[in-house]
């Protein structure tokens, strides 16, 4: 990144500050998505810095989530960005490293999610592909008993959300990326919906094996016009600058819930 002298660089401070003019409260639940890149400003600390903001912002009594996915943990037949030659993809299922909530890394999620999986007291969920991570004093229940079927459903910490009134804040990322959006896929019915079989490998009984489960095919492509219909129609959503970029601060509930009828319209 090229560094602009005129624009003064964000610090926990800044962070801290814009997290509450959006209405981050003390105890709140927090889902968090983020993309540093998008903010184009240099930020003293890094990702750390954001972390500590949103730890100060919430408070002892708040917890905080984030995705953290890992979805090349996934059956090679179903990679296209890159694919790999039909010749590997037995080899790729026989010897893939199992998901380990302390090892296995998240892909695409963001340099902040990596910060706050490896802190100290982080927890996560122990799905290969659609894990999250969670500190604070509801980590526990959120992470525990993260179904492996429909793992974004309602076996999902992602349903305990929508139980608890949690809030969603997407700082530099858009709607695109608001994972609670597709518990609303489960739950809605459309005409396009299908069922896939999906495989990771895992541990099970200390032993690595290859495994597959059901799930839906969901799919994100829609989400842009749908986030930008809640934010319009239901005045839900509070926004800032931040950087170059918008956070916005939404309830999880009333987006969920916006999300099904839309969902049954539109697709």
């Amino acid at each position: 990144m090229i560094v602009n002298e005129a624009a003064w660089p964000l610090s926990v401070k800044t962070f801290t500050e814009a997290y509450r003019t959006l209405g981050v409260e003390q105890g709140m639940t927090l889902i968090v998505h983020s993309s540093l890149k998008a903010l184009n400003r240099w930020i003293i600390g890094g990702p750390t810095a954001v972390v500590l903001a949103l730890e100060e912002a919430a408070g002892e009594e708040g917890t905080l989530v984030m995705p953290a996915h890992s979805g090349d943990l996934s059956d090679p037949s179903k990679w296209g960005n890159p694919p790999v030659p039909e010749t590997w993809w037995q080899a790729i299922r026989d010897e893939m490293p199992p998901f380990q909530r302390d090892l296995t890394p998240t892909l695409g999620m963001g340099a902040v999610v990596e910060c706050f999986r490896k802190q100290e007291g982080t927890l996560r969920s122990n799905h290969p592909q659609v894990s999250f991570c969670a500190r604070g004093p509801k980590a526990g229940w959120l992470v525990e008993n993260h179904e492996l079927a429909y793992g974004l459903g309602e076996g999902s910490p992602l349903a305990k959300l929508y139980e608890d009134n949690a809030m969603v804040l997407l700082l530099g990322v858009g709607y695109d990326n608001n994972t609670s959006i597709h518990l609303a896929e489960y739950r809605a019915n459309y005409a396009s919906k299908a069922t896939v079989i999906n495989g990771a490998p895992i541990l099970k009984d200390g032993r690595r094996v290859w495994c597959t489960f059901e799930d839906i095919d969901i799919s994100s492509d829609d989400f842009i016009k749908l986030g930008e219909e809640f934010e319009q129609i239901t005045g839900h959503v509070k926004k800032v600058q931040v950087g170059d970029a918008a956070a916005r601060l939404m309830p999880v509930r009333p987006l969920v819930d916006f999300a099904v009828a839309w969902l049954e319209k539109h697709r």
